[in-house]
């Protein structure tokens, strides 16, 4: 199938590694233009290397941190200069710490809603311009499958990433005539470095083995096995594509079956 990806320009935060470089990596193999953007310089330069050297595309790495408006504006400004309007945006960010509700303060709070709430936000913000200019994008906001279920341990993210996923619904109806979709991704057990940190958190609170948790989480999977970053990858790469052109304000989970929730 031809994603119709091929010179599109995709904008991917959060895609040094992980779930963001999946997405990437995927988007790169179609043929489109990526920019990379992630915190540590070494790490998104590495990547950007990397995706160049397997693909021969034009791929664009770039210091971002979301939390900071003006870096999110100097990254579509690089992206801009380099490739042209904006047809595609992933919105990404690493997790808030763990914990629960007597562990976080109002300072906690704050920082759990910029990095992962108003992030979303400005990301959005600064690419309509550019996407109503080229006529039209698709944008995806990857949240979690905690949106569904809560997750015990992560009430920040809970929380926050809930509210991405009202914003993307929202904005999904709004930009719908202006040739904008926008949908919400659920990863769930995906065998990325975040995944893999919760497992040992979990191991440690349990005396456990890390191999053992992540054994009994495999257990309550109905497909057995956590996923691939590859696999998160390909399906955020449809969904940004335009053989997705007829979906938009949808929440989709990748989480093997998982969540036991109807909706």
């Amino acid at each position: 199938m031809d994603l119709g990806l091929h010179g599109k320009v995709a904008m991917v935060a959060a895609s040094s590694k992980g779930l963001g470089f999946g997405i990437a990596q995927a988007l790169a193999r179609e043929g489109a233009l990526v920019s990379l953007g992630a915190r540590t310089e070494a790490e998104v330069f590495d990547a950007a290397d990397a995706l160049i050297e397997e693909t021969g595309t034009d791929v664009l790495a770039n210091v971002l941190d979301v939390t900071k408006p003006a870096s999110i504006l100097e990254w579509l400004d690089n992206t801009t200069d380099a490739f042209g309007g904006v047809d595609a945006l992933v919105v990404n960010a690493g997790g808030p710490p763990t914990g629960n509700f007597d562990d976080f303060d109002d300072a906690d709070w704050q920082s759990a809603f910029d990095l992962t709430l108003m992030s979303a936000v400005r990301m959005i913000r600064a690419v309509l311009p550019s996407m109503r200019a080229v006529g039209g994008g698709s944008i995806l906001t990857i949240t979690s499958v905690s949106v569904k279920e809560p997750i015990d341990v992560l009430l920040l993210s809970n929380v926050m990433r809930s509210g991405v996923a009202s914003l993307a619904k929202s904005l999904s109806r709004q930009l719908a005539s202006e040739n904008i979709r926008v949908n919400n991704l659920l990863p769930g057990r995906i065998d990325t470095d975040r995944v893999q940190s919760l497992d040992a958190l979990r191991a440690d609170a349990q005396d456990l083995s890390i191999e053992d948790v992540r054994a009994a989480n495999e257990l309550i999977i109905p497909l057995g096995r956590y996923g691939t970053i590859e696999e998160f990858g390909k399906l955020g790469a449809f969904l940004l594509s335009d053989a997705a052109s007829y979906i938009t304000g949808q929440t989709i989970a990748a989480d093997g079956g998982s969540i036991k929730t109807v909706w």
